[in-house]
Order: structure tokens, then C-alpha cells, then sequence
């Protein structure tokens, strides 16, 4: 079942940005050295109250002129109520409202979306209490009042966001359908892949980048299995700055992956691998997904007969915070290889929800530490008492240490090429939890 996704959006310098990391909390001060791992601050995984969401911040208005920002707002706006479950609406209480809150507000009331609407600045209910009640003339709902700077009023900004949840993911859970996400930079052929597979053309196809506006789920049946592909888009090409259209796809890229139990990471094989395709790529990984690597356009690369070998050792290098996952190489133009695409995605979902017996685990443990002696430090060595498996979708497995500390990230590397060596788990992630257990409590 996917988590929900919270965006925000309001004009420049009303704290999106405070509201946006004070929501994330610590997490999204965490900056990791994975290549191909995103460090924008586009989006970050929230927990509140037991609900775990995604929240993404459209961001991106620089204050030109006003036509400027209450076009860019629209656009912000036109994001969200695309990609997001939920929309938080920020104001701010000491400009008071303005014309571009009154026509963004006109959008999202339109939308059917719910909108939770954030009064922020109010560091003093004495002081701000009254002003707060003129954004009822809005007509989106209560203003809630909030200090992002503060802290103030975020319990009740988020239980009013969570309360919007529970419907889709009851609707979701009933969808037992694989779902499949095709992601990559604008114009490597996403649509091309989707229509060649529907064996007609159902999305619209341009050479222009950004041509598909919106994310569209198409429903596949392929050897009596009924898929649903979620095609991920550009937006309009509008004359944008570059990190702006990056900033966007990335947004389209992590709500179509939170949907999604595969990922199909495509990459134009006459550019070759980017960064941007490692960000892309990032975020699937990040999310325990499924992946496969489909290297599109591959007719069009010269070829002798070491060029798939060359090409997938460079595509590994760029992506090694990935090993695990599958390589395929396809013409969407075609339909080179892309039959074999539903016997990747099938083997990848069988891998995702595979269980292993806790007997079986604990003996590659066992195996794996008599060949290979845990690290110690300070003349106190890790010791590993137990492994069980906890979940699935991407498996995960709970090791129990005598001390956490010693668990060294190469040590759990290692453990898990092990697991991996018994039982493949190709195009997966596994996730490992350490927790520590003294050892009177053995």
C-alpha cells in the first residue's frame, strides 16, 4: 500500500520552506554520501501519529514581478493537485490576503482535492487571533493558525492532514493489481514503451520533452495478468529554468514510485547514463522498490559484440548504490526485448514478497560469521545472536546484536551477499533493522 502525498504550496516568503523541514523533522537533515541518492530538499518521508506519508514541497516561485509569481503559483498549484493526496495551502497572517491567495484558492476548491489551509506567522494568538479569520473568506475550510518558526499549532496542522487519509489507502488495499512505474529523464521514450506494450497510442507521443502532462495509469493484460502502468510525466515545456523542470520531474517521479511496487528506471541509451538518471534512480532505491534498468533506443547504438557488456559495466559503475538491479535492453520503436519486460517485472514482485524460514536464515548467519569474523573495537567484538525476516515489499530482516555500534554498515553488506548468494532476491532492495540485546537476555 502506498503513502499518502502531502505538497505544499503558497507564494514566496509566507515559510514554506521552515513549515516543510519543521514537518520532516530530522530526517531530512540527513544527507547521504550514495551516489545517485537525491539531496534536494524536494521531498521527505514524515510519520505522524503512526501515519507515514510522503511530503513534497512544489517550491520554485522567485519573486520577478507579480504576474510572474501568480503564474508560477498556478503552476505550483496545477502540481499539486495532480501529484498529491493531500494539499497544505500556507498564508501568511502579517501580509493578510492577498489577490494571488484568492485565485490559487479558486484552483484548489475546483480540484475536489482537500486542502488543509496553514495561517503561518502566528507567533501570538493575542496578538495574530483575529487576523486569522479573514482567511475564511478563502472558502477552502478552517484556518488553522501556525508558527512554522515557532512550532506552534503543527500538532494540529498534522492531525488535520492525517485525517484526510484513510479512504484512499482502504480503496488501495483492495488493488491486489501489480502496479509499475516508468520513470526516467523527459523524453527517453517512457510513453513510446507504455504504447508499444498497449499496441496503441494511448499517450500522447512527441519528440518535444515534458509532452505528457499528467501521470496516467494504463491497464495491461499480458498473459491473463492484469498490470497497471503508471507513466510518469514531464510538464508542458514552458521557457523554465533547467532546475526547475528537474525539480518537477522529480516531484512526478516520487509520487508515481510510492504507487508503485516496480520500477522501471529508462534510460536513452544514445546519451547514456546521467545523473540525473541516478537521482531518478535514487529514489526507487531509497523506497525499497523493485527495479529494472531499461536501456531504451538500443537500435540506435552502434554495436560489436562486447557493447552490452561495456554498456552494463559503466550503467553498474553509476549505479552501484544498486546492484541488485536487473539490466534489460529495448527498442520501444521496435519492440526489441520488450516482451521479456513481464518476465522481469513478474521475477522482481515474486523476489519482493519472498519469505524466508527463520531456521534457514539463522544458518546462513551462523555460516557467514564462522567465515568471515565480525569487526570488533576496543577489544569488544559484534557478536550476532539472531536473524529473523519481518516483512516484505522490500523483505526485511531484524538481525540482534550484542551492541549496535559494532554492526558496521560493511559487515551488514556482507551478510546480506550472503542471504542474497542462498536466495538471489534479484531487483530488490533488502532492508536490514539492528537492535541490540544484551546478553544476560539471551
Amino acid at each position: 500500500m502506498s503513502k499518502p502525498v502531502v505538497a505544499i504550496v503558497g507564494r514566496p516568503n509566507v515559510g514554506k520552506s521552515t513549515l516543510f523541514n519543521v514537518l520532516a523533522g530530522q530526517q531530512i537533515s540527513i544527507v547521504k554520501d550514495t551516489p545517485g541518492v537525491t539531496r534536494d530538499r524536494i521531498y521527505a518521508d514524515c510519520t505522524w501519529l503512526d501515519r507515514r506519508f510522503t511530503l513534497i514541497d512544489t517550491g520554485g516561485i522567485e519573486p520577478d514581478s507579480k504576474d510572474i509569481i501568480l503564474s508560477q503559483m498556478r503552476e505550483q498549484a496545477e502540481i499539486a493537485i495532480q501529484t498529491a493526496d493531500v494539499i497544505v495551502f500556507i498564508v501568511d497572517v502579517r501580509q493578510g490576503m492577498v489577490d494571488a491567495d484568492t485565485k490559487v484558492a479558486d484552483m484548489l476548491r475546483k480540484s475536489r482535492k482537500p486542502v488543509v489551509l496553514a495561517v503561518n506567522k502566528v507567533d501570538s494568538i493575542q496578538k495574530y487571533g483575529n487576523d486569522v479569520y479573514e482567511f475564511y473568506n478563502l472558502g477552502i475550510g478552517d484556518p488553522i493558525p501556525v508558527s512554522a518558526a515557532s512550532r506552534l499549532g503543527i500538532g494540529d496542522l498534522l492531525d488535520q492532514i492525517i485525517s484526510h487519509f484513510s479512504s484512499r489507502s482502504e480503496d488501495e488495499e483492495e488493488d491486489e493489481r501489480p502496479r509499475i512505474a516508468i520513470v526516467g529523464k523527459p523524453n527517453v521514450g517512457k510513453s513510446s514503451i507504455i504504447n508499444k506494450l498497449l499496441g496503441e497510442n494511448r499517450v500522447i507521443v512527441s519528440n518535444i520533452a515534458g509532452t505528457t502532462r499528467d501521470a496516467v495509469d494504463t491497464e495491461i493484460i499480458h498473459n491473463g495478468t492484469e498490470y497497471v502502468f503508471i507513466d510518469t510525466a514531464g510538464l508542458r515545456r514552458k521557457n523554465k529554468i533547467k532546475e526547475e523542470l528537474e525539480r518537477y520531474s522529480i516531484i512526478r517521479t516520487v509520487t508515481a514510485v510510492e504507487r508503485a511496487d516496480v520500477v522501471v528506471v529508462v534510460i536513452d541509451a544514445t546519451e547514456g547514463v546521467t545523473e540525473q538518471d541516478a537521482k531518478i534512480a535514487g529514489i526507487a532505491h531509497e523506497r525499497g522498490k523493485g527495479i529494472i534498468v531499461a536501456v531504451n533506443k538500443w537500435d540506435a547504438v552502434e554495436k560489436n559484440d562486447k557493447t552490452i557488456y561495456e554498456y552494463t559495466k559503466k550503467l553498474k559503475e553509476t549505479l552501484s548504490f544498486m546492484p541488485y538491479a536487473e539490466y534489460l535492453f529495448i527498442s520501444a520503436q521496435t519492440g526489441q526485448r520488450l516482451g521479456k519486460l513481464f518476465e522481469l517485472i513478474d521475477m522482481v514482485r515474486q523476489n519482493q514478497t519472498l519469505r524466508v524460514s527463520t531456521g534457514v536464515l539463522n544458518e546462513i548467519m551462523t555460516q557467514a560469521v564462522a567465515m568471515k569474523q565480525p569487526p570488533s573495537d576496543k577489544g569488544k567484538r559484534l557478536k550476532l545472536y539472531y536473524i529473523t525476516q519481518v516483512a516484505v515489499k522490500p523483505p526485511t530482516f531484524v538481525v540482534f546484536v550484542n551492541d549496535k555500534e559494532l554492526m558496521h554498515f560493511s559487515y551488514t553488506r556482507y551478510l546480506e551477499n550472503q542471504i542474497r548468494s542462498a536466495f538471489g532476491f534479484r531487483g530488490t532492495s533488502l532492508k536490514f533493522i539492528t537492535r541490540e540485546r544484551k546478553e544476560k537476555d539471551q
